[in-house]
C-alpha cells in the first residue's frame, strides 16, 4: 500500500471494568495503524465507579489524535465510504455480542460493524461479558461461525466468583488484527 498505514476502527463499548487497560493498548497500535475511534453512547457518556468518560474521551483522542465517532449518524458513512480495512470492537460487551448475531443496528459502534461487514472486510471481537458462558453463549457462538468475524484469543475471568464470565487476552489484539487481516483466526482460541 506504499507505506500507507491501514485504517483500524477501533470500537469501545460499555464494559468500563476493562477501560484502563485498553486505553493504553491504543498507543502501539497506532505505530502500525490509522485509528478511527468510535464509541457506543454508554461508553462516550457514562461515568463509572473506573472513571469519568470525559477522561476517558480525552485520553483515547489524545492517543488518536482523532475526535471519537459517537454518534450513529457519525458512523453511517464507515461502510458507505469503506472508511476502514478492519475493525475490531475492544472490549465488546455481552450487550454489543447480542446486538451483532442478532443484527440489531442501534448505537454507533453496531452501525460501524454492519456497515464494515458489508464491505466484505474483518471484524475483531475482544470479547468482555460476565454473562459469556449463560445467556450469550449463543450469540457468542452464532458470531463465531460468521464470515468475516473474528475473535481475540479470551479465557474465564475469575471462574470461582464470575463462573460465566469470559474476557479477551488484550495483549493479543494485534496479534488477532493481523491474522484476521490474513482471512485466519488467531489460535488457540480459547
Amino acid at each position: 500500500m506504499n507505506g500507507k498505514k491501514l485504517t483500524l476502527g477501533f470500537c469501545i463499548t460499555g464494559s468500563f471494568c476493562t477501560f484502563g487497560e485498553i486505553i493504553p493498548k491504543l498507543k502501539p497500535l497506532c505505530e502500525s495503524f490509522d485509528i478511527m475511534p468510535i464509541m457506543s453512547f454508554n461508553a462516550y457518556n457514562i461515568d463509572s465507579r473506573f472513571g469519568k468518560s470525559t477522561d476517558f474521551i480525552d485520553k483515547i483522542e489524545k492517543t488518536t489524535g482523532k475526535k471519537i465517532i459517537h454518534t450513529i449518524e457519525g458512523a453511517e458513512p464507515i461502510g458507505a465510504k469503506g472508511l476502514c480495512d478492519v475493525m475490531i470492537i475492544m472490549p465488546c460487551t455481552g450487550n454489543t455480542a447480542a446486538k451483532l448475531a442478532l443484527g440489531i443496528t442501534d448505537t454507533p459502534v453496531t452501525m460501524a460493524a454492519k456497515g464494515h461487514l458489508r464491505n466484505g472486510r474483518p471484524l475483531v471481537i475482544a470479547i468482555s461479558t460476565n454473562d459469556a458462558m449463560a445467556a450469550n453463549y449463543k450469540n457468542i457462538a452464532m458470531l463465531q461461525n460468521t464470515k468475516n468475524i473474528y475473535f481475540v484469543p479470551y479465557r474465564q475471568d475469575d471462574c470461582n466468583k464470575k463462573p460465566t464470565s469470559l474476557i479477551a487476552d488484550f495483549t493479543k489484539a494485534e496479534e488477532a488484527i493481523r491474522s484476521a487481516l490474513s482471512g485466519k483466526q488467531l489460535q488457540p482460541l480459547i
